[in-house]
């Protein structure tokens, strides 16, 4: 990876009970400009996303918010950045922040968080990208979800091969090393995967 890549982060409207997850964030804001890497994320002024906002402002980077309107109309837009986007709605919010990004990084959040990590997650399990995402693994906050990956791995919702279509840091300067030595994995084409599965049943 280059660095002058956009990089898209879903997180959190709330800042979280544990105070890790806020200082990484802002560690994370403060490493991503050094990179000269460009912010794509969620445009609100609220809980991680304003931490991260404007920690990667205050360090020069250029940051675009894509919001929606319903949001944007409760002033709850980042003042100060660079770019911002107002959508629809919010199917339309995901589809711009994937369309312009270059690589994904999914913070401590909610259950906007956790949506908009699992459709890059399955665009990249039907081939439609190869963009690095890494999980901020802050604390242990996603141990649960690496756990049922391998869940669904053994039980045969998930092929193997995808098990690294996402890796995960522990701290603001492994994501960056994950993002940079990020290597997509070669799995078979999913559709294809599934139709040959099935006409071997047949």
């Amino acid at each position: 990876m280059n660095n002058t890549l956009k990089i898209c982060v879903f997180c959190g409207s709330h800042e979280g009970t544990d105070s890790f997850f806020r200082e990484q964030t802002q560690a994370l804001g403060v490493l991503l400009a050094k990179q000269n890497y460009e912010l794509v994320y969620g445009g609100a002024n609220v809980g991680l996303m304003k931490v991260l906002a404007e920690n990667f402002m205050q360090n020069g980077g250029n940051a675009t918010g894509i919001i929606p309107d319903f949001l944007a109309e409760k002033h709850l837009v980042q003042p100060g950045l660079n770019n911002t986007i107002v959508v629809e709605s919010m199917h339309e919010r995901k589809f711009k922040m994937a369309a312009l990004a270059d690589a994904f990084i999914a913070l401590p959040g909610g259950y906007g968080t956790l949506e908009e990590l699992f459709e890059v997650i399955t665009a990249s399990q039907l081939s439609l990208h190869k963009k690095p995402i890494v999980l901020g693994n802050f604390h242990g906050f996603y141990d649960q979800l690496l756990a049922h990956r391998e869940n669904m791995i053994q039980n045969g919702f998930v092929d193997s091969s995808h098990r690294n279509t996402f890796v995960d840091a522990a701290n603001a300067r492994e994501i960056i090393l994950a993002l940079q030595q990020y290597i997509a994995p070669e799995t078979p084409k999913y559709v294809d995967e599934v139709r040959k599965k099935y006409n071997d049943k047949a």
